[in-house]
């Protein structure tokens, strides 16, 4: 009786697509995204190294709505290159191969900031889901799936010692008018936090040097839990 009633709330969806999106993809190419970075830095020292950028930046729109092509979704992102390739056996498939795509996001100064860019692809299962008659998945319960994916693999991740420092989680609701370049804004403003925290410590570790060490409150996106869509943030972007 509680497994029905559970499936008739679909409470366990986004549950168990964040734990499937962690055991089977995140926990595997995570703890290899720096080796990969550093790798690309060491073949590329004339682009900028910030060290706090090497890690998988995740999208996870809250509309589920996902763009193939990340540069169709924004012209300031453009592709640049794919990083080094991890091959496993996997579930009877030999050589299977994991790999990300580096990208150039063009800020407002045209400066160009280099990242590992994807979006949580468990996040096209709830869209499909909602425009599927046979899963009865309206708009709203899917908005709260998004939030509830988002909220799961965030606690997943933190708990996880092999994924430390390696992943940023990216999570945010578009505008109802539309605006061009408003994903490569939402990208640019995790790359300039993570900027800082390199900076922050460094400063740190000299201690004649003054802190500037961001509150992580700052840094932590906030989901809201009523009904209605709330603001992430509040930075002016």
């Amino acid at each position: 009786e509680m497994s029905e009633t559970s499936e008739r709330s679909k409470q366990n969806v986004a549950h168990g697509l964040a734990w499937s999106f962690y055991v089977g993809y995140l926990k595997i190419v995570l703890p290899q995204v720096k080796k990969s970075m550093e790798e690309f830095s060491r073949a590329n020292p004339n682009l900028p190294a910030c060290r706090k950028t090497w890690k998988l930046h995740i999208l996870i729109p809250l509309s589920c709505d996902i763009y193939d092509d990340l540069e169709k979704a924004d012209s300031n992102i453009q592709y640049v290159t794919d990083l080094t390739e991890t091959t496993l056996a996997r579930a009877g498939i030999k050589k299977r191969v994991y790999k990300h795509s580096l990208y150039a996001i063009t800020d407002e100064e045209n400066q160009l900031w280099h990242c590992a860019v994807e979006y949580a692809t468990p996040l096209q299962t709830l869209y499909a889901m909602s425009q599927d008659e046979c899963a009865a998945f309206s708009r709203e319960e899917r908005l709260e799936q998004a939030k509830l994916f988002y909220r799961t693999l965030e606690e997943i991740l933190k708990g996880s010692k092999e994924c430390a420092d390696t992943y940023r989680l990216i999570a945010y609701e578009e505008p109802e008018e539309a605006e061009n370049h408003f994903l490569s804004r939402e990208i640019v403003w995790h790359l300039r936090q993570e900027h800082h925290e390199e900076i922050s410590m460094l400063e740190r570790s000299h201690p004649h040097s003054p802190s500037t060490a961001l509150d992580s409150a700052e840094l932590n996106l906030q989901i809201s839990v009523s009904d209605l869509p709330q603001p992430l943030r509040t930075d002016g972007f």
